[in-house]
């Protein structure tokens, strides 16, 4: 039987089947079996070199007759091991005889034929704990007594390496704690006016492109980042709660709409424009029971958005009670809070916040207590409460959870800031003394990556700035403080995506930090726009060529004043809308009267014939025919010519005048 060779494309060649049977030295092998042999894997092993020679040659083939060439790429280059292993042995002594030392290759580089190059030093020393790099070769010996000499040397070395690492451990608080300033952005500063009054609320909105100011002025400003230039003036300013001054504003997960609370009993949501969305509405404030009221019956502390939930807030009020809303339904709250004092009796709450994972309601009382909820259950009993959190009687002005909800920051108006593990909420970890607070507003906050606690400070007498302070979590030390203006700071609010810090003060002012490196968009969008004025029209005054033979079309008019130019317009009968006059014949469809009535014979023999121009002095007009009438009279005298007695006029005397009148019997 013959055998049939195996063609790839147009090349043929013959292959030795026998070679790829299971057993190929097996004699007793069937001869004229052809293919593969057996199915499933089978060992090739002699002829492996072979097959990938004519593999090779297959593709060079196929290579040169569809594109004309021999090589594709280029070849690769072959090395010639043993070659390179002689070159690193001649090398070697040369460095060795270099430093008058004994050659590496006279010890143990017949034994050492897998090294490439000299012996590396780490394999004088033995042990492998301070080698660094590849592992030594198993069949490597110790050299000689100089080489123990070298390995204690080493070991010293390590061991100074291994003090210098400790002093580097006990100064790293110290790098630390320079390392946490650098992180503040406060390189460069943009500073924005709002108005004259105490800025009381800032808000910026997730994505970092708008910024709302509200201020004690009754006033809501609205900064665009992206259509500001560097004259840094806000697009919008407006008074969406009437007179009533602006206590917190914040902007929705989402940034489309705005929370606005105000000294009124009534929140506000407005759109990103400043439009009013909703309103809540106002409670009975003749009903005792603020559950059974359907919203605030007094002025309103604070406000806050649901982190997770996006129609959901919630406000409180003087009234004694926490609110939680839906943007669905304005006209009743959703639920109602009530905190109690020690003793039973209500408590106003002062501030009111969400966790940071929405599931804790917290509010801070005027009793200075700090009770919390879970979001998820009814609220009736707290899950955590503190009774002397701050001093009583005294507002607390700011709650604020770190953002890996591990820490809670209180700021009162006990001029302190107290720092809360939430894991054991018993006593403060550590409170900050001295810092002044004027203002029910002075906030606190952290920085994004939970390692600095910041807050402003109010003017105490003799300072001259206001001050806002950073400190360290976790040491509890002032890391640094930046002088902001000449007034208190109230509020203070540091952007994770923007990076920058915005500072609400006491005369009106926002000040706004960053770093030209770290910091993105934001006020660093307006600086480097420059502020375009509006072109103004320039008028310049030129004497006026009179040409009297001129053209009419190149004639220029004389200048006359406005009073001129309306008497002119006057006078035109298409300016002025004048009313056609009367026509003695027909004209235009109308036919003249002929004095059949009155009004037709006067105003063809007197209006139109004796019409007196409407710029002469009607008495001189009239004073005109005064001796006409005299001699020819005509209308009056006349008439009573016959029964019109003579005038007798009295006569005058030249005497003086007796000043008083004599009696008359």
């Amino acid at each position: 039987m013959s055998k049939k060779p195996i063609s790839f494309g147009k090349i043929n060649f013959k292959i030795n089947t026998k070679s790829f049977v299971a057993n190929p030295d097996d004699k007793d092998a069937d001869t004229n079996t052809s293919g593969f042999g057996t199915f499933g894997r089978t060992p090739i092993k002699d002829n492996l070199q072979e097959i990938e020679e004519i593999t090779v040659d297959l593709e060079n083939q196929h290579v040169e007759k569809v594109m004309g060439i021999k090589n594709f790429g280029k070849k690769a280059k072959n090395f010639n091991i043993e070659e390179m292993m002689e070159q690193a042995k001649n090398a070697a002594r040369e460095h060795a005889q270099k430093f008058n030392e004994k050659p590496q290759d006279s010890v143990n580089v017949e034994e050492n034929e897998d090294i490439i190059g000299p012996l590396p030093p780490s394999m004088t020393a033995g042990e492998n704990d301070d080698l660094i790099g590849p592992p030594v070769p198993s069949n490597a010996k110790s050299i000689d007594n100089s080489s123990e000499t070298k390995k204690n040397k080493t070991k010293s070395q390590n061991r100074e390496s291994v003090d210098e690492d400790s002093d580097d451990l006990s100064t790293s608080d110290e790098e630390e704690e320079l390392s946490l300033e650098k992180m503040i952005p406060n390189t460069h500063e943009v500073e924005m006016r709002h108005g004259t009054k105490a800025v009381a609320a800032v808000a910026v909105d997730p994505s970092g492109a708008r910024l709302a100011t509200g201020s004690i002025d009754y006033d809501v400003s609205f900064w665009d980042f992206a259509g500001m230039d560097s004259s840094m003036r806000s697009f919008r300013t407006l008074q969406p709660c009437e007179n009533y001054p602006i206590r917190a504003l914040q902007y929705s997960q989402t940034g489309d709409t705005i929370l606005v609370v105000s000294g009124s009993s009534q929140a506000k949501v407005l759109d990103r424009d400043g439009f009013e969305i909703l309103e809540c509405v106002k409670g009975d404030q003749y009903i005792t029971d603020m559950a059974r009221t359907k919203g605030h019956t007094a002025a309103l502390n604070s406000g806050c958005w649901h982190p997770n939930i996006r129609e959901e807030f919630m406000t409180c009020s003087q009234d004694g009670t926490l609110r939680l809303w839906l943007t669905e339904n304005p006209k009743q709250h959703k639920s109602v809070i009530k905190p109690r004092q020690q003793g039973g009796l209500k408590t106003n709450p002062t501030i009111c916040v969400f966790s940071r994972d929405g599931n804790t309601v917290a509010c801070g009382c005027y009793d200075g207590s700090i009770q919390m909820w879970d979001h998820r259950k009814n609220f009736v009993n707290t899950t955590a409460i503190l009774r002397d959190a701050h001093q009583k009687q005294s507002e607390i002005s700011c709650l604020a959870y770190s953002y890996l909800g591990l820490y809670l920051a209180s700021r009162g108006n006990d001029n302190t800031l107290k720092l809360w593990d939430l894991r054991s909420f018993k006593k403060p970890l550590h409170v900050f003394p001295d810092l002044f607070s004027r203002y029910e507003q002075t906030d606190c906050a952290f920085s994004p990556d939970d390692a600095l606690v910041f807050t402003g400070e109010s003017l105490q007498k003799g300072q001259d700035v206001g001050r806002l302070l950073f400190y360290n979590v976790k040491t509890f030390e002032k890391v640094t403080h930046l002088d902001v203006t000449d007034s208190h700071i109230i509020k203070a609010l540091w952007h994770a995506k923007l990076n920058q810090i915005f500072v609400g003060c006491g005369n009106g002012v926002v000040k706004c930090y960053y770093d030209q490196k770290r910091s993105l968009r934001g006020a660093k969008l307006c600086v480097v726009k420059t502020h375009r004025k509006k072109q103004t029209v320039e008028i310049f005054s030129s004497q006026q060529i009179i040409t009297p033979h001129a053209l009419p079309m190149f004639r220029q008019e004389k200048l006359r004043t406005n009073k001129k130019k309306l008497e002119k317009e006057r006078l035109d009968p298409v300016k002025s809308h004048r009313p056609d006059l009367p026509i003695t014949s027909g004209q235009g469809g109308r036919v003249a009267a002929s004095g059949s009535t009155l009004s037709s014979f006067v105003i063809r023999n007197l209006g139109l014939s004796k019409r007196v121009d409407d710029d002469q002095d009607p008495r001189e007009a009239i004073l005109k025919y005064a001796k006409e009438a005299e001699e020819n009279p005509f209308w009056v005298a006349p008439a009573y010519k016959k029964t019109q007695p003579k005038p007798i006029f009295q006569d005058v005397e030249d005497g003086p005048s007796s000043s008083k009148k004599q009696k008359t019997v």
